[in-house]
């Protein structure tokens, strides 16, 4: 993927992504958009006001980023030099959960009725003033939010959905949207055993489950960051019957 050189907001150079100085816990936008001077203006503005955002150029580019990053958000543009952005965001619903906005100069009734019908869930005319799209933005980010208050603690594992906060005996592990969304959704059925199909309805919203790799890969990712192949906790297995399955094998003492 030939993602371009960003900068922080601060000046320094970073290769992947623009990042704002405090976005330890920003939401994640991903920018898909061929026309450069455009891309960068909309990426100044959102790193501006506390997004961390990814850019992308090409169809291509755009679904290796979200199987990369699992943006919250994808500002996703229609005439793209290889393909249609309507058929990236039909590409993109099974595999993410990520508010899907349109930003086009397609603005004809029939273009936005086709957009939102391939899964899109905003859809902003070009020319558009930067601060309603970043009120946009802020709109679907409060409809995915999770509950203030909703926090699931296993000792020595800890989540909070509110700051997207995880730590394992201490140890704080930074995890994406959907590293997070499938963790909490195991913990919150410990030792249930789960099969891909399931999980990709229930944790991707999937309207219908489809070949893929994206629960192996995610289910992989904790795996590493949460080191579960080494003496943890906790064990995610794959078992005979074809389901994941998360349990528990060691408890905290201090917890009892």
């Amino acid at each position: 993927m030939a993602l371009s050189p960003l900068r922080l907001a601060c000046g320094q150079v970073v290769k992947g992504v623009r990042v704002s100085v405090d976005a330890v816990s920003a939401p994640v936008v991903l920018v898909v958009e061929d026309e450069l001077p455009l891309r960068d203006a909309v990426c100044r503005h959102l790193v501006g006001h506390g997004f961390e955002v990814i850019e992308a150029g090409t169809v291509a580019e755009g679904l290796a980023a979200v199987w990369e990053r699992q943006p919250d958000v994808v500002l996703l543009d229609v005439l793209l030099p290889d393909g249609s952005g309507y058929d990236l965001c039909a590409k993109l619903r099974p595999i993410t959960s990520a508010a899907i906005i349109y930003l086009t100069a397609l603005g004809q009734d029939v273009a936005v009725v086709r957009g939102l019908d391939a899964g899109g869930d905003d859809y902003i005319s070009k020319p558009f003033n930067f601060d309603v799209l970043t009120a946009r933005i802020n709109s679907q980010l409060r409809r995915t939010a999770a509950p203030r208050s909703a926090r699931i603690d296993l000792p020595p594992l800890h989540l909070d959905f509110l700051t997207g906060r995880v730590t394992l005996e201490g140890r704080e592990v930074r995890l994406t949207k959907m590293e997070l969304q499938l963790l909490g959704y195991f913990a919150a059925n410990i030792g249930v055993g789960f099969t891909q199909d399931e999980l990709l309805i229930s944790v991707w919203q999937a309207k219908s489950a489809a070949p893929t790799n994206t629960v192996r890969q995610t289910v992989s990712s904790l795996r590493r960051k949460l080191g579960l192949d080494e003496a943890s906790a906790f064990e995610l297995e794959y078992s005979a019957s074809k389901r994941y399955v998360f349990r528990q094998v060691r408890f905290d003492p201090s917890s009892r």
